[in-house]
């Protein structure tokens, strides 16, 4: 999992039958950029966990997705080595 920031939405007029419905996020994290499915109802400027691969269909079986939004996070500390 990773957390980041949502930066934007992405929007496509033609998508699969799965996808319908569905909204998509791009998220800007340390190691880059992702467009993630929208699974909580996140907004502009939220933080945001995000899971990768198979975590992103648990739950969401026709979902054809390997990144998904899955928490809006209220707070988060940095760690310290």
């Amino acid at each position: 999992m990773i957390l980041g920031k949502v930066t934007g939405a992405v929007w496509a007029t033609r998508k699969c039958d799965a996808l319908q419905g569905q909204t998509f996020l791009e998220v800007k994290w340390e190691g880059g950029v992702v467009v993630a499915a929208d699974l909580v109802g996140a907004g502009l400027g939220d933080p945001v966990l995000v899971t990768l691969g198979s975590g992103a269909r648990a739950g969401q079986e026709n979902l054809p997705c390997d990144a998904a939004v899955i928490a809006i996070l209220d707070e988060a500390s940095e760690r310290r080595r």
